[in-house]
Protein backbone atom coordinates (compact mmCIF):
# COMPACT_ATOMS: atom_id res chain seq x y z
CA UNK A 1 0.00 0.00 0.00
CA UNK A 2 1.54 3.49 -1.17
CA UNK A 3 0.44 6.81 1.08
CA UNK A 4 2.19 9.75 2.12
CA UNK A 5 4.07 12.67 0.35
CA UNK A 6 7.72 12.47 0.04
CA UNK A 7 9.39 15.22 -1.56
CA UNK A 8 12.99 14.84 -3.80
CA UNK A 9 15.11 16.77 -6.36
CA UNK A 10 15.29 15.60 -9.86
CA UNK A 11 18.80 14.68 -10.69
CA UNK A 12 20.36 15.83 -14.43
CA UNK A 13 19.61 12.86 -16.11
CA UNK A 14 16.35 12.67 -15.27
CA UNK A 15 16.32 10.18 -12.40
CA UNK A 16 14.30 10.45 -9.09
CA UNK A 17 14.73 8.58 -5.96
CA UNK A 18 11.45 6.91 -5.05
CA UNK A 19 10.62 6.40 -1.21
CA UNK A 20 12.70 3.93 0.50
CA UNK A 21 9.66 2.06 1.88
CA UNK A 22 8.35 1.72 -1.27
CA UNK A 23 11.34 0.20 -3.21
CA UNK A 24 11.01 -3.47 -2.59
CA UNK A 25 7.27 -3.11 -4.36
CA UNK A 26 8.88 -1.60 -7.19
CA UNK A 27 12.16 -3.54 -6.96
CA UNK A 28 10.84 -6.30 -10.01
CA UNK A 29 9.90 -3.16 -11.91
CA UNK A 30 7.25 -0.59 -12.49
CA UNK A 31 5.50 1.26 -15.23
CA UNK A 32 5.43 4.81 -15.36
CA UNK A 33 2.59 6.87 -17.51
CA UNK A 34 0.60 10.17 -18.07
CA UNK A 35 -1.73 10.50 -15.12
CA UNK A 36 -4.80 12.98 -14.46
CA UNK A 37 -4.34 16.46 -13.40
CA UNK A 38 -0.75 16.82 -15.22
CA UNK A 39 1.22 14.28 -12.69
CA UNK A 40 2.77 10.55 -13.76
CA UNK A 41 1.46 7.85 -12.22
CA UNK A 42 3.49 5.18 -10.92
CA UNK A 43 1.97 1.25 -11.01
CA UNK A 44 3.61 -2.26 -9.68
CA UNK A 45 3.90 -4.89 -12.72
CA UNK A 46 0.73 -6.17 -11.00
CA UNK A 47 -1.11 -3.28 -10.99
CA UNK A 48 -0.56 -2.10 -14.42
CA UNK A 49 -1.35 -5.33 -16.16
CA UNK A 50 -4.84 -5.05 -14.08
CA UNK A 51 -5.56 -1.61 -16.04
CA UNK A 52 -4.10 -2.15 -18.97
CA UNK A 53 -6.28 -5.14 -19.33
CA UNK A 54 -9.51 -3.06 -18.29
CA UNK A 55 -8.21 -0.38 -20.91
CA UNK A 56 -7.84 -3.38 -23.40
CA UNK A 57 -11.74 -4.40 -23.00
CA UNK A 58 -13.04 -0.26 -23.30
CA UNK A 59 -15.10 0.16 -26.46
CA UNK A 60 -13.02 0.55 -29.45
CA UNK A 61 -15.93 2.50 -31.29
CA UNK A 62 -15.53 5.20 -28.66
CA UNK A 63 -13.65 8.23 -29.01
CA UNK A 64 -13.28 8.77 -25.51
CA UNK A 65 -12.25 5.29 -25.44
CA UNK A 66 -9.86 4.93 -27.22
CA UNK A 67 -8.07 8.41 -26.23
CA UNK A 68 -7.86 8.05 -22.59
CA UNK A 69 -6.27 4.10 -23.73
CA UNK A 70 -4.26 6.32 -25.78
CA UNK A 71 -2.98 8.75 -23.21
CA UNK A 72 -2.49 5.55 -20.83
CA UNK A 73 -0.83 3.06 -23.12
CA UNK A 74 0.97 5.01 -25.47
CA UNK A 75 2.55 6.82 -22.68
CA UNK A 76 3.51 4.39 -20.40
CA UNK A 77 7.29 3.47 -20.02
CA UNK A 78 8.77 0.34 -17.92
CA UNK A 79 10.88 1.48 -15.52
CA UNK A 80 13.12 -0.07 -13.05
CA UNK A 81 15.00 1.38 -9.87
CA UNK A 82 18.52 1.34 -10.29
CA UNK A 83 21.08 0.75 -6.93
CA UNK A 84 20.27 3.57 -5.18
CA UNK A 85 16.64 3.35 -5.83
CA UNK A 86 16.39 5.70 -8.50
CA UNK A 87 13.90 5.48 -11.71
CA UNK A 88 14.71 7.40 -15.21
CA UNK A 89 11.96 9.64 -16.42
CA UNK A 90 11.59 9.61 -19.90
CA UNK A 91 11.57 13.06 -21.18
CA UNK A 92 8.29 13.52 -23.04
CA UNK A 93 6.66 12.01 -19.51
CA UNK A 94 8.54 14.95 -17.23
CA UNK A 95 7.46 17.25 -20.07
CA UNK A 96 3.72 16.38 -20.05
CA UNK A 97 3.59 16.64 -16.10
CA UNK A 98 5.74 19.91 -16.32
CA UNK A 99 8.32 18.08 -14.35
CA UNK A 100 11.25 20.68 -12.95
CA UNK A 101 13.60 20.28 -10.22
CA UNK A 102 11.68 19.59 -7.45
CA UNK A 103 9.16 16.81 -7.31
CA UNK A 104 6.31 15.31 -4.76
CA UNK A 105 5.90 11.88 -5.04
CA UNK A 106 2.31 11.13 -3.35
CA UNK A 107 1.26 7.58 -2.27
CA UNK A 108 -2.67 6.86 -3.59
CA UNK A 109 -3.03 2.93 -2.17
CA UNK A 110 -2.34 1.48 -5.48
CA UNK A 111 -0.22 3.49 -6.95
CA UNK A 112 2.21 6.88 -6.82
CA UNK A 113 1.65 10.33 -8.13
CA UNK A 114 4.90 12.04 -9.06
CA UNK A 115 4.22 16.13 -9.46
CA UNK A 116 6.16 19.28 -9.82
CA UNK A 117 6.43 20.51 -6.37
CA UNK A 118 4.91 24.12 -7.70
CA UNK A 119 2.21 22.42 -9.03
CA UNK A 120 1.50 19.97 -6.28
CA UNK A 121 1.25 22.80 -3.29
CA UNK A 122 -1.00 25.12 -6.11
CA UNK A 123 -3.46 21.81 -6.44
CA UNK A 124 -3.36 20.36 -3.12
CA UNK A 125 -4.47 24.03 -1.82
CA UNK A 126 -6.93 24.49 -4.01
CA UNK A 127 -8.43 20.95 -3.24
CA UNK A 128 -7.97 21.75 0.63
CA UNK A 129 -10.21 24.83 0.01
CA UNK A 130 -12.84 22.94 -1.84
CA UNK A 131 -12.49 19.85 0.78
CA UNK A 132 -16.11 20.05 2.89
CA UNK A 133 -17.75 19.93 -1.03
CA UNK A 134 -15.85 16.92 -1.99
CA UNK A 135 -16.01 15.38 1.03
CA UNK A 136 -20.35 16.20 0.46
CA UNK A 137 -20.36 14.72 -2.79
CA UNK A 138 -18.48 11.75 -2.19
CA UNK A 139 -21.27 11.23 0.57
CA UNK A 140 -23.70 10.30 -2.32
CA UNK A 141 -21.54 7.72 -2.96
CA UNK A 142 -21.36 6.27 0.20
CA UNK A 143 -18.09 7.00 1.27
Amino acid sequence: MFIGEYNYSVDEKGRIAIPAKFRAALSKGAVVTRGLDNCLFVYTKTEWTLLAEKLSALPIGQANSRAFSRLMLAGAMDVKPDKQGRVMLPDYLRKFADVKKKVVIAGLYNRLEIWDEERWDSYKKETEKASNDIAEKLGDLGV
